[in-house]
């Protein structure tokens, strides 16, 4: 019985965890190789497309290879400060269109349902400034599927703009809008403690109820943007205008309509205007588009976070 307790214990157990040990240990290696690999590729990528934006390789040099072209410029989307469609850069291609000794004539083609009118404002006096500066060289605006509010102010400085007879166009009105939340704070017993220096600072506080005078005040601001918005219309548009009257009154028609008010002038896309009117059918687009490199880095930051959890939870 001694002998027996004695004997060596059988050591299959103690291989087949180092076995185990060392299939964990090359599994571990693997996953680290090919993360390492991943990220080694990820970093070359980067700094490819930084060499790239480095020599403009994406920038508008191609564009200028053409003798004669029509140059098209898109004004997508909404037109604020950080949109694409924002002054800065719609100026910036207007300007580099003007500049560009093979352009014939330039397109702007808007699809925008307005903005802000400071921006708007800011494309209109680029336009204006550009016509006066290069005379031989026409602007027309090309409406695709909506040209309202602001995006119909921008329009406004063409020499002509033309429409699909399904577009949408007008809307030539302003708005301010917001919410009033003074019941929903009395039913939930929440009171509410604003504190200024100086009488209307609080202007159309949505806690508290209207205050007359600001509601009055807030109407004129209103007004006199409006007004501003007529005038930038009729100085575009002089004797084409039809029905006042109903043009300004914040009505969206149809590109038909719209022609038949003296809103627009013609039935036409951006290959007919560049075939037809400009007579120069190659088309050349110098809209500046997002970099990118900044695309690039914007969705790099997310997909390493990703990646990262991803790989984190893998190994918990």
């Amino acid at each position: 019985m001694a002998d027996e307790e004695r004997k060596p214990a059988n050591p299959e157990w103690e291989r087949q965890l180092i076995e185990g040990l060392a299939f964990a240990a090359l599994r571990e290696q693997k996953r680290a190789r090919v993360w390492g690999i991943f990220f080694k590729f990820i970093t070359f990528v980067y700094l490819f497309l930084l060499l790239f934006a480095a020599t403009d390789w994406f920038g508008n040099s191609a564009a200028r290879i053409s003798d004669r072209h029509t140059a098209v410029i898109d004004l997508d989307g909404m037109i604020m400060p950080d949109s694409l469609s924002n002054a800065e850069s719609i100026n910036a291609s207007l300007r580099s269109a003007f500049e560009d000794e093979g352009t014939q004539g330039v397109i702007l083609r808007i699809n925008s349902p307005g903005g802000s009118p400071v921006q708007a404002g800011y494309i209109n006096d680029e336009i204006r400034r550009l016509r006066a500066a290069y005379p031989d060289t026409p602007l027309y605006a090309v409406v695709e599927d909506i040209c309202a509010s602001g995006g119909y102010y921008v329009a406004a400085a063409a020499d002509k703009i033309f429409v699909d007879k399904a577009s949408l166009v007008g809307s030539i009105g302003v708005l301010m809008e917001g919410f009033g939340f003074v019941d929903t704070l009395d039913k939930l017993g929440i009171e509410r403690r604003l504190l200024t220096a100086g009488e209307h600072k609080g202007f159309l506080d949505p806690f508290t109820p209207v205050d007359p005078k600001q509601r009055d005040h807030a109407t004129d601001l209103l007004g006199e943007i409006h007004e501003q918005f007529i005038h930038v219309v009729q100085l575009g548009r002089g004797e084409r205008l039809k029905d006042e009257s109903e043009i300004f009154s914040g009505v969206i028609w149809t590109g038909q309509k719209s022609i038949e008010l003296g809103l627009a002038d013609e039935l036409g896309s951006a290959e007919y205007v560049a075939r037809e009117v400009i007579e120069a059918e190659n088309m050349v687009n110098f809209s500046t588009r997002e970099n990118l490199i900044d695309r690039f880095a914007k969705r790099f930051s997310e997909v390493s976070l990703a990646v990262l959890k991803n790989y984190s939870w893998n190994f918990r």
